[in-house]
């Protein structure tokens, strides 16, 4: 269950509209949206394509401005850029190919110029963690997409984040992998305390994860419900297989059906559409 208190993140009324510059004019891409997002607690975030999934991540993660409403980390605004305490992996595969898995790993903490003995500790306790030890010193090539995604998790592990943002880090893998490196995401969350944000479009993965599943509506994307999966921390991929499970991933996609079907511009199907 998440902790009580005052939320670690917050997004009021937050509304995003990109100007196209063209004759389009503008696209109302989010919002409004709010989302409080408590200390410890795993929210997952699901939604048709093109809905603003992504947007809201950017802009929770300050890479993207609102165009209405404020965003806020641990009570202070998010304005313009990312703050300390915020850590992000991006479904794109960010591993630096020149470098070392270990190397990989210890970039953003050299760049943040910590201590030489520092560095070390972090790096051999996150390449343990991620079952990368035998890996070190491999490079990117030489590992599997699931392997560099772990690199790319650990090196967000390393910066000890408060605040973890995931979007769609496990969309290029297949369904078995993805599950159970949502094992490995869920002994992270576990082991650092951190409040998670995760971007997904698979209903399974976003079910086995959460504390709390959003469902965004077509766009502009606005969240039609947050469902509460009542699931213990200690958690893991075998959740799929009971009942409460499939109870829930129907319920999700009964509501989330329907906002893809609008998303296609299948309007006059919707009415028709049914349980």
């Amino acid at each position: 269950m998440p902790a009580t208190g005052d939320p670690r993140a917050r997004l009021s009324g937050v509304t995003k509209v990109f100007d196209t510059g063209n004759r389009q004019g503008t696209v109302h891409a989010l919002g409004p949206v709010d989302l409080d997002l408590a200390a410890g607690e795993f929210v997952t975030v699901v939604g048709p394509s093109g809905c603003g999934k992504t947007t809201l991540l950017e802009t929770l993660a300050g890479l993207t401005s609102p165009s209405a409403g404020t965003v806020a980390f641990e009570g202070k605004p998010v304005l313009g850029k990312v703050p300390r305490g915020i850590g992000i992996v991006f479904q794109e595969d960010a591993s630096l190919p020149w470098l070392t898995v270990w190397d990989n790993i210890a970039f953003g903490l050299r760049r943040a110029g910590l201590a030489a003995d520092e560095i070390r500790a972090r790096v051999d306790y996150a390449v343990s963690f991620m079952g990368l030890g035998a890996f070190a010193a491999a490079y990117p090539a030489q590992l599997s997409g699931g392997m560099r995604q772990r690199v790319c998790i650990a090196r967000t592990l390393v910066l000890q984040p408060r605040l973890i943002l995931l979007d769609e880090p496990f969309g290029a893998l297949d369904q078995q992998t993805r599950l159970l490196m949502g094992d490995e995401v869920l002994r992270l969350w576990r082991e650092t305390k951190a409040s998670v944000l995760l971007i997904t479009h698979a209903i399974d993965e976003a079910v086995m994860l959460a504390d709390r599943v959003g469902i965004l509506s077509a766009r502009p994307g606005r969240f039609i419900e947050l469902v509460e999966t009542g699931w213990p921390a200690s958690r893991s991929s075998r959740i799929v297989a009971e009942e409460a499970f499939g109870r829930l991933t129907a319920h999700i996609w009964s509501k989330l059906r329907v906002e893809a079907m609008k998303a296609l511009g299948r309007v006059g199907e919707v009415s028709r559409a049914g349980p």
